[in-house]
């Protein structure tokens, strides 16, 4: 493996028997942890919505109270740019002007103000092909904790970026106490979210992150999902419809609930609430039982 020297990735191990024989996983330094807060991880597809998923369940927990705090896991840095109406610099960025020198940042150069007092940071990424995203995830969330953010906070959400394919993606997980999935009503989809489940049965032999369960999303739909939990012991939470509005919120750079509240518009936000609501008073842990890939193709699209 090589290593960088612009991003120190380290305490990458060959692991056997802890997350899967033989992985190569991150890992994290067991010292950190959050805290108090209620910490969720939102996985899912490339595409499929799960910042626009993230940043209006962060706004719907701030409707309840709640003090949010959003970290988007993605190089693109665009998982918070409907809270804060631009996109904002990252925790990379934000190094790299101190050379990496963390002790010299100060909380307002990587966290942001956003719509209704969102939280907001963009942890990035490295360089393609350079470096482990574990390794930003590990030093966004060791900054929150030495400045004290971490302290004032009621509930993280993790936004982070597509399939989980190595630890360093899943490494938000060795932080949540529930993942989410973000699935539309199709195939690939559900196909992704197959992996998803198979990474949480692996991170949560180690650590306390459950499966919280599905979120539908741009489906009108969902005999597909259905048919995938039936066989898993998944279950639904929300269903968010096709709806053209949900698209153009992102054009506009805001949120759904800022938007006006049309009955089809309300309808989402009341489902969010919805949503929101029922993660705060907690729910029991889903089976994580993934599919073998053979049987997705033999279990969806037909009748």
């Amino acid at each position: 493996m090589i290593e960088t020297t612009s991003i120190p990735v380290n305490r990458i191990q060959r692991q056997r028997g802890a997350d899967g024989e033989g992985s190569v996983q991150f890992q994290m330094d067991p010292t950190v942890k959050i805290g108090t807060a209620k910490v969720f991880a939102v996985y899912g597809k490339g595409g499929i919505g799960k910042s626009t998923t993230s940043s209006n369940l962060s706004v719907a927990f701030s409707k309840l109270g709640k003090r949010v705090l959003q970290i988007g896991c993605d190089p693109k840095h665009d998982s918070t740019f409907t809270l804060t109406k631009k996109l904002m610099p990252t925790v990379i960025d934000a190094l790299e002007t101190v050379d990496f020198h963390a002790e010299e940042l100060r909380l307002d150069d990587f966290v942001f103000k956003g719509y209704n007092g969102v939280m907001c940071v963009e942890a990035g990424g490295p360089p393609a092909g350079t470096g482990c995203g574990g390794y930003v995830v590990g030093q966004t969330v060791k900054l929150l904790k030495e400045h004290h953010l971490l302290e004032d906070t009621d509930v993280v959400i993790f936004d982070v970026l597509g399939d989980v394919v190595c630890g360093g993606f899943a490494a938000p997980l060795q932080h949540a106490d529930r993942a989410l999935i973000v699935t539309a009503n199709d195939f690939d989809s559900i196909f992704a979210m197959n992996r998803i489940v198979q990474a949480i049965g692996a991170k949560a032999k180690n650590y306390n992150v459950r499966l919280g369960g599905v979120i539908a999303n741009r489906s009108d739909a969902t005999d597909q999902i259905d048919k995938y939990n039936a066989v898993t012991g998944l279950k639904t939470m929300a269903h968010f419809p096709m709806l053209d509005e949900i698209r153009k919120s992102r054009l506009q750079k805001c949120t759904l609930f800022e938007l006006e509240p049309t009955p089809a518009v309300k309808a989402v936000q009341d489902e969010y609430m919805r949503l929101a609501a029922a993660l705060w008073l907690g729910a029991d842990p889903l089976p994580s039982i993934p599919m073998k890939d053979r049987d997705i193709f033999d279990l969806l699209g037909f009748d």
